[in-house]
């Protein structure tokens, strides 16, 4: 019998290790180079807000009020930040991530139908499917120990080329995917040029060397919905059809060849990678504290008696619920947004002048002291009753008028998938191969997550 691994007996899982001293800016772009999140103060988990400079002013906000104010009172003056705008334009356009004003909204009114809850459930059978086909590649493996990080990619990729395309063979959905990544992997990485505040027009290295991935994934992209939009839509319409059919309700004006490739690529990599992310995290942390696993077996064998969750389960399995809210909690996939402030304000009577940067690292907002106790710890039933959880205090989607479009169709897909292999499996881990949660752009199990799963 292996020892118990230390976290578990201090009962708090992987966690990243905050700065306890002031970073200079090149030590600053070091660690962010690595994990971005590894340069948040720890004094950001006890505090309403702390600011600094490095490079710009800036400003690392935990109040609930004062989030509130950035993302629904005030939103026009705190729009995406210049760094988020450059890492990702280049990849995803103008489409509703990156657009701001009057050309976002106009997008969001026109895609918000899509996302409706009948859209959703009417693509809950493919989830279905896809955690059926999950749990038989699980089951195949073996007594090996599996890595769940990478086979919830691949099931959450499944369900997205499905539901975006409906398996179109005009589209290589996975040569997309490869383009997005191999973009990623350069530009995500915080530039200097960024930190110090260069202007747009000077080249970013990263950036630079990705274009040509970038412009092929693009053409085959626009190939596709060209053919799609001269063909129709055939069955149960997907994602690229309800687009395609979409119209902005106040001006009737509807998405062109270019603004639906770029929305869809959006949808394609926040619509799989996070969701992938979450499904990791939460089998993770089942995997540590077994009692919450038993539990939620429990729960998902009484619903499911052996067969794949469906849409239709998912109001029935609330516990399984309470496992992805904890998960995204602890470890949500956007780990720290920022903002740029347009005008004069006023956040937790600290001065903001325009330009200076406004962060919401939302990692240390879940585990602040201050809103949650016992922040590092694992307690799915903190969400048994959701309207004891301060609004503005968990924001594993954002909040207000850009709260993330996709985040019921993730959150039905997450329950399906899990309840599924937590009723088939028992996941334990395996000892010495603890996932490193490490931010790039999303926050990553490092290594993966390495589990046995034995058949129930």
């Amino acid at each position: 019998m292996p020892p118990i691994p230390q976290q578990t007996l201090d009962r708090t899982p992987v966690h990243v290790p905050l700065v306890t001293e002031p970073m200079g800016v090149l030590a600053s772009l070091k660690a962010a180079r690595r994990n971005i999140l590894s340069i948040i103060p720890e004094i950001a988990t006890r505090q309403p807000m702390v600011s600094g400079r490095t490079g710009k002013r800036w400003h690392m906000v935990m109040d609930p009020g004062a989030i509130r104010r950035m993302l629904l009172e005030e939103l026009d003056n705190y729009p995406k930040s210049i760094v988020t705008k450059n890492l990702l334009r280049p990849a995803i356009g103008e489409s509703l991530f990156i657009a701001e004003g009057a050309h976002w909204r106009w997008q969001r009114r026109t895609a918000a139908p899509v996302f409706s809850h009948r859209n959703v459930m009417n693509l809950a059978p493919i989830m279905t499917a896809a955690a059926e086909r999950s749990a038989a590649r699980v089951a195949a493996a073996g007594p090996r120990a599996v890595d769940m990080a990478a086979e919830m990619v691949r099931t959450t990729f499944d369900v997205i080329a499905d539901v975006t395309f409906s398996g179109d063979g005009m589209f290589d959905v996975n040569a997309v995917h490869r383009g997005i990544d191999a973009y990623i992997a350069e530009a995500g990485k915080i530039s200097l040029f960024d930190i110090l505040g260069f202007p747009d027009w000077v080249p970013r290295p990263g950036r630079v060397m990705s274009g040509s991935t970038v412009a092929e994934m693009k053409r085959v992209a626009d190939e596709a919905v060209e053919a799609r939009r001269k063909r129709g839509s055939e069955g149960v319409p997907d994602l690229l059809d309800l687009l395609l059919e979409g119209e902005d309700p106040e001006t009737k004006r509807r998405m062109s060849t270019p603004e639906l490739r770029d929305n869809l690529l959006t949808f394609i990599v926040a619509g799989h990678e996070t969701t992938a992310l979450t499904l990791g995290w939460s089998l993770y942390l089942c995997a540590y504290d077994q009692a919450v696993q038993d539990r939620a077996r429990a729960e998902a064998q009484s619903v499911l008696g052996g067969r794949a969750a469906t849409g239709e389960d998912v109001a029935r399995l609330p516990y399984i619920r309470q496992i992805i809210d904890e998960a995204l909690r602890l470890y949500p996939p956007a780990g720290i947004i920022s903002r740029t402030a347009q005008v004069a304000d006023t956040l937790c009577g600290r001065e903001i002048r325009p330009r200076d940067t406004v962060i919401i690292p939302i990692y240390a907002l879940h585990r602040n002291h201050l809103l949650w106790p016992e922040p590092n710890r694992f307690d799915p039933d903190r969400f048994a009753d959701r309207k004891t959880i301060e609004r503005y205090a968990y924001l594993p989607f954002g909040d207000g008028p850009r709260i993330c479009i996709g985040a019921s169709f993730a959150l039905q897909e997450a329950v399906i998938i899990l309840a599924t292999l937590l009723s088939r499996f028992r996941f334990t881990p395996v000892p010495g191969r603890d996932p490193d949660p490490v931010m790039i752009l999303t926050l990553r199990p490092q290594g993966g997550v390495w589990l046995m799963a034995e058949p129930m």
